[in-house]
């Protein structure tokens, strides 16, 4: 695969800070020819998120600042499934069970022990996840017919982009500026390896 290739034709900007890799260009049409599939999925992934954030404000209730942006990031992302179900529902489509995220699990698997590492890869291992659902939720906005789904993806895309922030923000928080930057740059290292492995298919990730 060439250069042209393995890029995709996005008009979405990456994070400056999250120095992610474009989606290969094999990704965007794989999802477009199995839109119902891919709705499917993206319900299972907001349904994750909320349950993720819960799990790590049940895992800090001693860190109010913490606490309380996974709270709010829960119902969001939750309203974020009631939607897609919705969206489902609406095209005479059927959730589907939940599987295993291939991307996820790689990318859970870079989570180091010890309190504070532990802590600190958890908010940006999110981060890359938020990052990389903002910049594929921006191309199917771009790319989509339909104006009310293309009004639907790209507030998802917008509300991405906040959850990223937030999450680096909350790293910055706890953790020193170089601190998260250098473990931000071994993170988006080990996600483009990741991405590079796994086949395209109509799914967020």
């Amino acid at each position: 695969m060439n250069a042209s290739e393995s890029e995709a034709t996005s008009t979405i900007q990456l994070p400056d800070r999250l120095p992610l890799e474009p989606t290969r260009a094999d990704w965007l049409p794989c999802v477009l020819d199995n839109f119902d599939t891919f709705l499917a999925d993206h319900a299972s992934c907001e349904k994750k998120a909320s349950g993720m954030a819960v799990n790590v404000a049940s895992h800090y209730p001693d860190q109010p600042r913490l606490l309380a942006a996974m709270a709010d990031l829960a119902v969001e992302e939750m309203s974020h499934f009631r939607e897609v179900i919705k969206l489902l529902i609406e095209r005479g489509a059927e959730p589907q069970p939940d599987t295993k995220d291939p991307y996820v699990n790689a990318l859970q698997k870079q989570i180091r022990s010890g309190t504070e590492a532990y802590l600190l890869d958890r908010l940006l291992v999110a981060a890359v996840v938020e990052a990389r659902g903002h910049e594929r939720f921006g191309l199917v906005a771009d790319a989509v017919q339909d104006p009310a789904l293309q009004k639907f993806y790209r507030a998802i895309t917008a509300s991405e982009h906040r959850h990223w922030q937030l999450f680096v923000e909350l790293a910055d928080h706890y953790f020193p500026t170089q601190e998260v930057e250098a473990r931000l740059a071994q993170l988006c290292a080990a996600e483009a390896e990741i991405v590079r492995q796994l086949p395209a298919r109509a799914a967020l990730h």
